[in-house]
């Protein structure tokens, strides 16, 4: 039986809507056939399971990801400021859209990381190899700074950017937030994010 592709994405696109909303725990397998207009027999049909499902379209979004930061990192266009601030931007706007990601990246990598790294289509030595690698060896160079490596700067643009998503729940009780005014707060970071390494790198801002 050949599958309709305008069911299964139908299905996707739903269950990307109540992951976002719900969260992967909260959200059943007979919401997602609600929300996509099918009934849950046919759901099982196309993906088995909630799990498969989840795994499937976190894993998509992680494809793309690494597909747009690998064209970003080695664009012969961009400088090196232009390139933080695209990638920064572009991890946002995928958290925000996929805020399970995060967790779900973190509990594959424990459970097997080898697997991980196969399955996600990391090429090997991405960073390493790449263009940013090379203009930012050249600023910290040039900026006189020691004991700094790139590493450093990409681990400080990642874990910036995603420790917002994964501690939500401890923001908004440590810091009396609401939904509001935390969604005004990961806007903030697009911008004070770039800034940040940007004068810790010693470039013009």
């Amino acid at each position: 039986m050949e599958k309709d592709i305008t069911t299964e994405e139908r299905i996707k696109e739903a269950a990307r809507r109540l992951f976002q909303q719900k969260g992967y725990g909260m959200t059943k397998s007979r919401d997602i056939a609600e929300e996509a207009g099918i009934n849950l027999a046919l759901l099982n049909y196309y993906f088995r399971s909630k799990e498969k499902l989840f795994e499937l379209i976190m894993g998509e979004s992680l494809h793309n990801l690494i597909a747009f930061l690998s064209g970003i990192m080695n664009n012969e266009k961009l400088s090196l400021p232009e390139m933080i601030d695209r990638i920064v931007e572009k991890y946002i706007d995928l958290l925000i859209e996929n805020p399970n990601l995060p967790l779900f990246v973190l509990g594959q990598i424990q459970a097997d990381p080898g697997k991980f790294i196969e399955k996600s289509g990391f090429p090997l030595n991405i960073v390493k190899t790449s263009r940013l690698q090379r203009l930012l060896e050249k600023q910290i160079e040039d900026s006189g700074l020691k004991e700094v490596s790139p590493t450093h700067i990409i681990i400080n643009v990642v874990s910036m950017t995603i420790f917002p998503f994964i501690g939500k729940p401890l923001l908004l009780s440590i810091f009396g937030l609401d939904e509001e005014s935390y969604w005004q707060f990961i806007s903030e970071r697009r911008k004070l994010i770039p800034k940040e390494i940007k004068t810790f790198l010693k470039m013009e801002i």
